[in-house]
């Protein structure tokens, strides 16, 4: 570690996943290494390269476990099993040691609140075999449902089953029953599952929707006027922290000190943010949230407009709550995401300036940057022109109920192109040669149609590179203490053109001033007359000649500047 970087008082306790940049993959859209259109575990082993280039740390793989791909993998039907699709545990033992062989730790996720209808726990709760019998929330009902309550994909949260002649309850798919955690039996299943996988020598978790494991007692209906009938009654449930801390102490045990977990949370707010990650249960280190992903969106598929005010105001709330005791992940895109690049930047006129400035603004906030496969190429949303190219399960239900309701598909194509899961998880595009150097083979998901000219080959060609300017961007976080721990001041929140901000480490001989105009035209930013500084330098900018005085400074569109104050 460079000494100079590492001067001030670093205020929290150290942690390896603090100071690391993670970079997520999803398997099926990764690297196809046998030509069947379908990623796998031997075409990540083959991309180790790219990721040691990008200087990345660690990686959350998403879903490898063997499951019938209801959701792509978020349906598992074995814990302890590779889906064949992807490869063999064998691959996976090559994967892992691979990845530590170039020092980058390896994230699995961790899927414990459903499992899949295809699952041999379910299969014996729906015939009722002893001690499954109560694995999941069986009701019988004679009027219809047994509460009100709904998915998050846009369908009753019940479905009938044939077999037990009851309604399961399922908050995701109907392929996606909800385990009973209230039952002790499951949950020291959960523990076991995840002490063998820690036991295989991975580096930690990232916990899906951990926060929805603990359900109110009853299951009473929901208030029907609420944005998601029947949330109050499972977000943040009665018994969450007594799972997170018996998860923690019986689950992670003896490996808890080398290892990270990454909870993902619903509708999380930086107060329950603090209670998970060590106020109320210590299972959680940090946490995914939401809001500035829903800044564009409302009822799940409904755009709205947004000004830079807001997005400053939400990461600045998020801030506070960091140096309040939490941390959290940062991130503009991932598999359940729209492409950030095409939400908060401009792809057509902008790709390389509006890529690299977002990933400025990221990289530059407290907490721990992550980068999800193609956005260090600039990968941006596709185009859907029918709803046959539509694989998202909740891109299908929503299409499903509009159609239901007498509307055409290109009424509300713009939903879709603007927020389906789908546009995050057609397959990277590695270079101009067919299907985009992903497979031989006609991929599962369609390539993007401009995979010719943005594709990872041809970025990095370029004399203006997305990946290289993130590779620099990786480079200048990675070891230096005031990006890592160093408190956050949002500058100028009214602003609606700069989003502007300081890093300042007490101690430090320097501090950072990020300055990153998110939009299209040329604008201009001073930083508050209080601000002192002796010399100033650019560490960091994405355009060539960048301004080299910070005090004021005038801003080319989607421009970005990091600024060493000493």
């Amino acid at each position: 570690m460079d000494e100079s970087t590492t001067t001030g008082v670093v205020p929290e306790e150290r942690s390896w996943w603090k100071e690391a940049v993670f970079y997520q993959i999803y398997p099926r859209s990764f690297n196809d290494s046998d030509g069947d259109g379908i990623g796998d575990i031997q075409g990540i082993i083959e991309k180790v390269p790219h990721l040691d280039d990008l200087g990345v740390d660690a990686v959350w793989l998403n879903p490898v476990y063997e499951s019938p791909q209801a959701d792509i993998g978020y349906d598992i039907s074995d814990y302890r099993a590779i889906n064949p699709e992807y490869g063999s545990m064998e691959a996976w033992d090559e994967l892992l040691s691979t990845l530590h062989d170039h020092d980058i730790r390896l994230i699995m996720d961790l899927v414990v609140n459903h499992t899949s209808e295809e699952h041999n726990w379910f299969k014996q709760s729906r015939a009722g075999t002893g001690k499954y019998a109560d694995y999941y929330y069986w009701r019988s009902s004679d009027d219809g449902y047994p509460n009100n309550w709904e998915s998050y994909f846009d369908v009753p949260a019940w479905s009938f089953d044939e077999t037990r002649e009851e309604y399961y309850l399922h908050l995701f798919a109907s392929e996606q029953p909800d385990l009973n955690w209230t039952n002790p039996d499951v949950r020291e299943e959960v523990f076991d599952i995840v002490d063998w996988w820690l036991d295989r020598g991975i580096d930690g978790f990232r916990m899906d929707v951990i926060n929805v494991i603990s359900k109110a007692a009853g299951l009473p209906d929901g208030d029907p006027d609420s944005d998601h009938v029947g949330a109050e009654h499972f977000l943040n449930g009665p018994k969450l922290h007594e799972y997170l801390t018996e998860l923690d102490e019986e689950g992670f045990g003896d490996h808890r000190d080398e290892m990270v977990a990454i909870g993902e949370c619903s509708n999380i707010d930086p107060e329950t943010a603090i209670d998970v990650t060590g106020r109320k249960s210590s299972a959680i280190d940090m946490t995914i949230f939401f809001e500035h992903v829903e800044l564009d969106r409302k009822n799940g598929w409904e755009y709205e407009e947004w000004e830079l005010s807001e997005l400053k105001s939400i990461m600045s709330e998020w801030q506070d709550a960091v140096d309040d005791g939490t941390w959290v992940s940062l991130y503009h895109s991932n598999h359940d995401q729209p492409r950030g690049l095409s939400r908060f930047g401009d792809p057509d006129e902008h790709r390389y300036e509006s890529a690299t400035m977002l990933a400025v603004w990221l990289h530059g906030h407290k907490g721990t940057p992550f980068v999800y496969q193609g956005e260090e190429i600039g990968m941006s949303n596709v185009t859907f022109e029918s709803p046959a190219d539509l694989d998202d399960v909740w891109a299908q239900n929503h299409w499903e109920n509009e159609r239901l309701a007498g509307k055409e598909f290109d009424e509300i194509r713009p939903d879709f192109e603007r927020f389906s899961r789908d546009n995050a998880r057609t397959p990277v595009q590695w270079s101009d040669e067919q299907y985009a150097g992903f497979s031989t083979a006609e991929p599962w998901l369609s390539v993007d149609t401009d995979y010719e000219t943005v594709n990872v080959a041809a970025d990095r060609a370029r004399d203006r590179s997305v990946f290289e300017f993130y590779s620099d961007l990786i480079e200048l976080r990675s070891g230096n203490d005031v990006l890592s721990y160093g408190q956050f001041e949002m500058l100028s929140p009214e602003d609606e053109a700069v989003y502007a901000y300081r890093r300042v480490l007490d101690g430090a001989d320097h501090e950072f001033l990020v300055v990153c105009n998110f939009t299209g035209e040329e604008t201009s930013f001073q930083i508050p007359p209080e601000m002192t500084y002796d010399t100033a330098e650019v560490a960091l900018a994405n355009l060539e000649s960048p301004p080299t005085a910070p005090d004021s400074v005038e801003l080319r569109p989607y421009e970005a500047v990091i600024y060493r104050l000493a």
